[in-house]
């Protein structure tokens, strides 16, 4: 009997269905952009939408000041900094070209006016204040930067310095950047918000009136849906954006770069973000802890074992793919007995035409028991006549 078991191998859940694009997968590739790197993530599900060159070495340029931001983050949720806490302009932070806060030098400077003086007016000043504040100089900074890279995954990005300066060493991908963004939003949401403010008032010129910068992300003044996150430009790098944009319960992240102007950086992010909120949409097939299937099992005190999922199951995926999806439970049918709870016996696989499948485990959700001696000879008996292995 065994034998004739192990011949039946059986695996179908009928979904009305919907193509799937993994988190390793691009898009098929129908859009076309002049940007030498680029990447879209949906922010739900990590499944990439579209990526150009996503894993070769770039400079972010004032980019880099996310991760900058980050580790200011990292110490005000640590308790090590307060956002009314103080540090000390140095001349070295004064005399900073390019961007700039306008801070003055010897000026003590609220933790709060600096992230934005980061965030919002890419200020290079504010970024080293920042920097030797919490490290004692801009180099020991730069180093728990990269280190920072590290722990959260960003296995292709070296920094060099605090502000995006040029240096042929601080180098970063699109990829990188994106996972970086992701991580930000998702690690601190009371922060985030830092990111969509238009404009940020400090320090006086000359005449004696207050200096009011905008904030340079050119899609927070678009009817996109942007929120963050920063903007970075060098001779070197071209003119980039990281960008995230929510719409509805959606939101996506973007990563261009190595644009040849302002305008060129504006329109195209606002092209590739439209395209992808366009093009694309999410489908939630299962919650964490949802049976999916209920598989047959041999010679158990119970006919069937519930299967189910442990993490929740969403897909990204073309609209116009809906049709296509299939969606599988695979596993060795029946099941034999004695079974335990919360042991993997099967898979779900999600395919779509032209695409790579997703493969998540299902387990049990029950202990099965094994028939008596007797029980065992009457449930093999109806399997031969009824193709039926239950005990009751």
């Amino acid at each position: 009997m065994p034998r004739i078991a192990r011949r039946i191998r059986y695996a179908l859940l009928a979904l009305t269905a919907l193509a799937v694009i993994t988190p390793a997968q691009a898009a098929p590739p129908t859009f076309q952009t002049t940007a030498r790197q680029a990447i879209l993530i949906d922010f739900d599900t990590g499944a990439v939408l579209y990526e150009k060159d996503a894993e070769s070495p770039m400079f972010p340029a004032s980019m880099s000041k996310i991760m900058t931001s980050l580790l200011v983050f990292d110490e005000l949720r640590a308790g090590r900094l307060q956002l009314d806490s103080t540090f000390r302009v140095s001349e070295k932070a004064w005399r900073k070209g390019g961007s700039k806060m306008f801070v003055n030098v010897k000026d003590e400077i609220k933790i709060e006016d600096l992230l934005r003086g980061i965030i919002v007016q890419s200020g290079n000043d504010a970024s080293i204040v920042i920097a030797e504040g919490i490290s004692g100089s801009e180099e020991a900074f730069a180093e728990r930067m990269t280190e920072r890279a590290i722990e959260i995954g960003l296995t292709n990005t070296q920094f060099r310095n605090a502000t995006g300066w040029p240096d042929p060493d601080h180098v970063t991908t699109a990829r990188d950047l994106a996972m970086l963004a992701l991580f930000l939003i998702r690690e601190y949401p009371e922060f985030y918000s830092l990111y969509s403010e238009r404009e940020f008032t400090y320090g006086k010129s000359l005449d004696g009136k207050p200096i009011t910068q905008g904030n340079r992300n050119p899609l927070l003044y678009k009817a996109v849906g942007a929120d963050g996150l920063k903007t970075g430009h060098t001779e070197a790098s071209g003119f980039g954006l990281t960008a995230s944009a929510v719409r509805g319960d959606r939101r996506l992240v973007m990563v261009i770069n190595g644009l040849d102007s302002v305008r060129a950086r504006s329109s195209e992010s606002e092209r590739l973000l439209n395209w992808g909120f366009r093009v694309f949409d999410n489908y939630q097939l299962f919650e964490a802890g949802e049976t999916v299937e209920e598989a047959k099992v041999w010679l158990g005190d119970a006919g069937v074992v519930p299967l189910v999922i442990e993490a929740p199951l969403a897909v990204t995926i073309p609209k116009s793919s809906r049709r296509g999806m299939r969606v599988k439970v695979m596993y060795d049918s029946p099941i034999p007995a004695p079974i335990s709870a919360g042991v993997e016996v099967a898979r779900i696989v999600v395919t779509a035409p032209d695409m790579e499948p997703i493969s998540r485990p299902l387990k049990t959700a029950s202990d099965v028991g094994q028939l008596d001696f007797f029980g065992r000879i009457t449930s093999a008996i109806n399997f031969i006549i009824f193709g039926s292995s239950s005990g009751g």
